[in-house]
C-alpha cells in the first residue's frame, strides 16, 4: 500500500466539530508537513491514523503507525535497556543511527531521565526508523532541540523514508518537506512544496479572496439600493392606484390595469434582486473562510528610568562544584533583546533561574539588577492546576485583560471552562505566556516561548516585540524569531 486515503472523515471532539467530510489521500514517499493553528486537529489526525480516536466515517488503514514522542513508562531505566525495547533492529543499527544524530553513545548507559531534553529526542527519533514495518508520525521533534541539534535532526530526516511531521518551526519544516498538508478553518488542502512555497502560494489565495471580498461588498451595496429604489417605486404606484380607481383605466398608459401589472413586475424583479443579494452575502461568507484573522497582542511593559537594567561581570553557576559554564560577562540595557546561546544543557535555563533569585546551585562573581526590577518569567517547563479564574487570583492578575490575551493568542471561549491541567500542551502554554503579558514588569525572562505555539502565533509575538521593544532576555533556537526581533546573542561556554 503506497497510498494513505481516507475519504469524507467527519468527527467532532467535545461537541467542537474538527473535521467535515475531510478527503485526504497521501503518499507514502512524501515528507509530509501538518500544518495549522493549534486546535484545529493536527494532532487529532494523527491519533485518528494510529487508532488512539476513533470515528464512524474513518477508514479502515492496513497500516502499521509508529509515533514520536514514544510513551515512556519508566524513565529510571538505563537508556539502552528502555530503546532495546521499542526497536525490532539489532544493537549496531542502533547504534550507527545515534551516530547519524550526533549523539555519544555513553548516553545509552545512563539512565534515561537523566538525560537531557535534546538527547532523550535524538534517542526516541532513532528509534522511529528502526521498525521498518511502521510508519512514523512525528509530532513537534524540535522542542528543547538548541540550534545546532535542530540542523542535525533536519539533515538526518531528509535522508529517511516518508514519514508525516508536525512542526512550528519555518526554517526545520523547509529543510525536511516536500508536501504540506494545511488544515485550515473550514477545509484540508494539499500543497507540494516545502512550507515557504505553502506561505506563498496561501498569501497570493488569501490576497485574490480579499479582492474578491472588496469588490463583492460594492455589488452588494449596489444591489441594496437597486432592490430598495425598485421596492419603493413599486409599492408607491400600488398605493396610488388603490387609492384613485381612475388611474386603472387612463387612456394614456394604454389599457386597463397597465400599472399595476407593472408595478407587480418591478415588485418581483426587487425580491429577485433581494435573492441574489442573499446568496451574492453568503458566497461572500463561504469565499472568507479559511482567512485567518490575528489580533494584535498587547503586553504591560513599564519602561525603567534606568539605562542598565542587569550587569552581569565574571558570573558562573555550579551545583555541587560541577561548573556549568564559564565566567560570563554581559550588560543589559532598557528596552534591548539578549538571546542566551548555548547547546542544551549548557545552564541557561539556572542562569534564568538566578536572576529571579530562585536558583538552588553555587553561584560566584556579581550581579547587578536596577532597583526594584519587575520581573516576568516564561518557564519553559512548567505545571499548572485549577481554573483561569483561581491562577489568574493567585498571580495577581486582572482577569479580564488575562481572558482578552488568550483570546488574542488563538484561545476559544469554549476552552475557558477548563482545568488548565486538562488543557493541551499548546493551549497551557498560552496561559503560561499571557501571564507574562499580563503582568506590569520592567524586564522580561522569557524560556523557550515558541515552543507548542503556532506560526501564527510566533508572528503575533514577533510583532509585538519589533512595536514595543521591552527589555528582554530570551532563551530561543529559533533563527528567524532571533533576526526579526533584533536580539543580540550571549554565548554560554561550557567548562
Amino acid at each position: 500500500m503506497t497510498n494513505i486515503e481516507i475519504k469524507n472523515l467527519t468527527f467532532s471532539y467535545q461537541e467542537k466539530l474538527i473535521f467535515e467530510n475531510a478527503q485526504i489521500n497521501l503518499d507514502k514517499n512524501w515528507h509530509l508537513g501538518l500544518v495549522g493553528r493549534n486546535g484545529r486537529g493536527k494532532t487529532t489526525l494523527l491519533n485518528l491514523l494510529r487508532g488512539e480516536l476513533t470515528s464512524d466515517t474513518m477508514p479502515q488503514i492496513n497500516e502499521k503507525f509508529i509515533y514520536f514522542p514514544q510513551e515512556i513508562v519508566d524513565p529510571s531505566r538505563y537508556t539502552n535497556e528502555l530503546l532495546t525495547d521499542l526497536i525490532s533492529s539489532e544493537q549496531w543499527e542502533l547504534e550507527r543511527e545515534l551516530t547519524l544524530l550526533e549523539l555519544d553513545l555513553e548516553v545509552l548507559w545512563r539512565p534515561f531521565s537523566q538525560l537531557s531534553g535534546g538527547e532523550q529526542t535524538k534517542c526516541l527519533l532513532a528509534c522511529l526508523f528502526l521498525n521498518s514495518d511502521a510508519f512514523p508520525l512525528i509530532d513537534e521533534p524540535t522542542n528543547h532541540l538548541d540550534r545546532r541539534s535542530r540542523q542535525t535532526v533536519a539533515n538526518y530526516l531528509k535522508n529517511k523514508k516518508g514519514y508525516i511531521l508536525v512542526s512550528h518551526d519555518r526554517a526545520f519544516l523547509d529543510a525536511v518537506i516536500d508536501h504540506v498538508l494545511a488544515i485550515e478553518r473550514r477545509q484540508i488542502t494539499l500543497y507540494q512544496g516545502n512550507y515557504s512555497i505553502y506561505e506563498q502560494q496561501k498569501k497570493l489565495k488569501d490576497e485574490s479572496e480579499l479582492a474578491q471580498n472588496v469588490r463583492l461588498k460594492k455589488d452588494i451595496t449596489r444591489l441594496k439600493a437597486s432592490a430598495r429604489d425598485k421596492s419603493d417605486w413599486s409599492k408607491s404606484r400600488e398605493g396610488d392606484i388603490h387609492g384613485n380607481p381612475k388611474l386603472k383605466n387612463s387612456g394614456g398608459i394604454g389599457h386597463d390595469g397597465t400599472i399595476t401589472a407593472r408595478a407587480a413586475r418591478l415588485m418581483k424583479k426587487s425580491k429577485s434582486i433581494e435573492r441574489r443579494m442573499n446568496q451574492e452575502v453568503e458566497a461572500k461568507e463561504e469565499l472568507l473562510k479559511n482567512i485567518e484573522h490575528l489580533k494584535p497582542l498587547s503586553i504591560n511593559f513599564v519602561p525603567d528610568y534606568h539605562r542598565q537594567i542587569l550587569a552581569v561581570e565574571n558570573f558562573s553557576l555550579a551545583f555541587d562544584d560541577h561548573v556549568l559554564f564559564k565566567p560570563l560577562n554581559f550588560i543589559l540595557e532598557e528596552g534591548e533583546r539578549l538571546v542566551l546561546d548555548a547547546k542544551n544543557g549548557a545552564g541557561k535555563s539556572s542562569l534564568m533561574k538566578a536572576i529571579e533569585g530562585v536558583f538552588e546551585g553555587q553561584q560566584s562573581g556579581q550581579m547587578t539588577m536596577a532597583s526594584q526590577t519587575s520581573i516576568s518569567y516564561v518557564r519553559q517547563m512548567f505545571k499548572h492546576t485549577g481554573s483561569l479564574e483561581n491562577f489568574a487570583k493567585a498571580n495577581a492578575l486582572n482577569f479580564e485583560e488575562f481572558l482578552s490575551n488568550l483570546i488574542k493568542l488563538g484561545m476559544e471561549r469554549n476552552v475557558f471552562s477548563q482545568r488548565i491541567e486538562d488543557m493541551s500542551q499548546g493551549q497551557q502554554k498560552k496561559v503560561e505566556l499571557a501571564k507574562s503579558l499580563t503582568q506590569k514588569a520592567q524586564l522580561y525572562l522569557w524560556d523557550e516561548p515558541l515552543n507548542y505555539l503556532d506560526v501564527f502565533n510566533h508572528e503575533q509575538i514577533i510583532e509585538l516585540i519589533q512595536n514595543v521593544k521591552p527589555t528582554m532576555l530570551i532563551i530561543e533556537h529559533d533563527q528567524s524569531f532571533i533576526d526579526q526581533i533584533e536580539a543580540r546573542l550571549i554565548g554560554l561556554d561550557q567548562v
